[in-house]
């Protein structure tokens, strides 16, 4: 009798010994908390616990589009191939409200009718036109009374990566805008073996026929550069270029002075 109670006791013993080790083994469930493989976080753009969005250029466009216009020209052209009149299409921005247009002297170089149209549709012919085909900056002076001028920014405060936009008459189809960042400072590009466009502005923005001597524009709507020309070559994309601000400022004011 006795050996029967103590072989009952350890069977016992065994049983809840068991018990335990099957209550706080590891479970085998690789989706155990415990077990989990730990996840790796994707960082998340933030700006004191709130999500930074994109920026619009909707209120950046209503601010500098009335200050922005289109550069109509038409040049006759007379050689061994072609005899006739050829139409051009460019922009310009308006420097000072007293009716002083800013565009590229590309732009007009050998037009004979220069137009300039507003962004409310209505067109003046330039009273003065002066030119400095060697920092390919020309100005226009219309008479229509007070206009919306723009801002001029501190280039020395733009920085690559900073967002800009590109504002003007592209391909000739009325004022649009594109947007980019500045990707390069302080640029040269070798026009010919005689001619070098130094410190120029590099950015991704879209730059389209039609868009030269229109304003590159920081998020504040202020003038940073003058959209002047673009690489073209197969394969590349995103290379356009304005003139600094800075270098164009001095040259602006002595032609509005002469």
């Amino acid at each position: 009798m006795k050996r029967h109670k103590y072989l009952l006791s350890c069977l016992v013993i065994i049983t809840y010994i068991i018990s335990l080790v099957g209550c706080t083994a590891p479970s085998s469930n690789p989706q155990t908390p415990s077990q989990a493989p730990p996840q790796a976080s994707i960082p998340v753009p933030q700006q004191s616990g709130v999500l930074v969005a994109l920026p619009s250029f909707a209120d950046l466009t209503d601010l500098v589009k009335h200050s922005v216009v289109a550069v109509n020209t038409e040049t006759v052209v007379r050689s061994r191939f072609i005899r006739g009149t050829v139409q051009g299409a460019g922009s310009g921005w308006i420097f000072d409200e007293s009716g002083i247009i800013v565009t590229n002297n590309h732009v007009i170089e050998g037009a004979q009718s220069i137009t300039v149209q507003l962004e409310d549709g209505t067109t003046y012919t330039p009273v003065d036109v002066k030119a400095d085909p060697a920092t390919d900056i020309a100005i226009l002076k219309i008479n229509a009374g007070k206009l919306p001028a723009l801002k001029v920014g501190d280039v020395s405060k733009l920085r690559v990566g900073d967002w800009v936009v590109a504002v003007g008459n592209a391909l000739g189809l009325g004022i649009s805008v594109k947007d980019g960042i500045v990707s390069r400072l302080g640029v040269s590009i070798q026009m010919s073996p005689s001619e070098t466009y130094s410190n120029l502005i590099e950015t991704n923005a879209a730059i389209n026929p039609g868009n030269s001597g229109g304003p590159l524009v920081n998020l504040s709507g202020e003038v940073v550069g003058i959209t002047s020309l673009k690489l073209s070559t197969a394969g590349v994309e995103g290379m356009g270029y304005a003139i600094n601000i800075g270098d164009a400022i001095p040259v602006i004011q002595k032609l509005s002075q002469q």
